[in-house]
């Protein structure tokens, strides 16, 4: 019994702890980032299905007018659904390589995400607050991106040299 308290006080000093921690948090990244390839990969046959369903394979008896308008909507959230998911993919390897949060990433994942959110947006169902709501979080991430942007600029870098 001694060992084995002896054992566990061991396991938990500070340096061995933070060790064990370390090694779930890449675990875990590891088992997300192939959650993610998993899903891009659907995204990506959803999306291809949809392309040759709609496109390749047009119903000859029925010609809608205006059906490409109004699929072209719902392939810009396909192929922004894929692109968010590579972003996200792309978040975690980052992780994995410097076990740090790449805060610029997560900015552009999330403009990302709302740009999509636009997109794909029915105005006609939607009121003014959601629209003030979407201009908002718009408005909150560039200044958010344009702030984290100029932090990480080396002192004396022109802005335009990243």
């Amino acid at each position: 019994m001694r060992r084995l308290v002896r054992s566990v006080r061991d396991r938990f000093q500070d340096e061995k702890f933070l060790h064990m921690l370390e090694g779930v948090e890449v675990l875990v990244s590891k088992v997300l980032s192939v959650a993610m390839l998993i899903v891009i990969l659907v995204a990506v046959y959803d999306l291809s299905i949809f392309l040759i369903r709609d496109f390749l394979v047009p119903e000859v008896f029925s010609p809608d007018f205006g059906r490409f308008s109004v699929s072209l909507f719902k392939i810009f959230g396909l192929f922004l659904n894929v692109l968010i998911a590579l972003e996200i993919l792309e978040n975690i390897t980052a992780y994995l390589k410097k076990h740090v949060i790449q805060v610029e990433l997560v900015i552009v994942t999330s403009l990302i995400a709302v740009a999509r959110k636009i997109i794909i947006l029915d105005l006609e169902q939607k009121t003014a607050f959601d629209l003030s709501a979407l201009g908002f979080a718009i408005l909150s991430l560039s200044v958010s991106y344009w702030l984290v942007r100029n932090a990480l600029r080396k002192p004396g870098t022109p802005p335009d040299s990243h």
